[in-house]
């Protein structure tokens, strides 16, 4: 037994098209396909994360229970990108203050701005500080 805490080494996403999803996310992180093993698809290591794709066979049907947030200087021209590589807008989280996205296959994920500090309400919707 080892009192050593556990690291973070992969995130890995239930997928009905892994190689759509690896695809997807391939592009808009600047990540390579690594590569393919059984039912997985793994994007190159980074920063001791790495991201996969595994085969299921169920599809997508609630709210995911933990999603990822990236971070862009520019957001909105960062959703368009996303939109011309599949994804979408969530529109029902449009007064989160958050700029909510989902993957093709609806995966959600929050686009945060870089640079700007941000600070939460009671409620966990978003605002962004003023520097100084």
């Amino acid at each position: 037994m080892t009192d050593a805490p556990l690291r973070v080494r992969a995130l890995v996403v239930d997928a009905a098209d892994p190689e759509l999803l690896a695809a997807f996310w391939s592009q808009l992180l600047g990540r390579p396909v690594e590569k393919r093993v059984g039912p997985y698809v793994w994007l190159r290591r980074e920063d001791g994360i790495t991201l996969g794709f595994q085969k299921t066979p169920e599809a997508k049907s609630v709210k995911n229970r933990m999603h990822v947030d990236v971070s862009s200087h520019d957001p909105e021209a960062e959703q368009q990108r996303v939109e011309a590589l599949g994804g979408r807008r969530l529109e029902e989280y449009a007064d989160s203050g958050f700029l909510v996205m989902a993957d093709p296959e609806g995966n959600e994920f929050c686009i945060i701005p870089e640079g700007r500090p941000v600070g939460l309400d009671d409620e966990g919707r978003a605002h962004y500080l003023r520097r100084g």
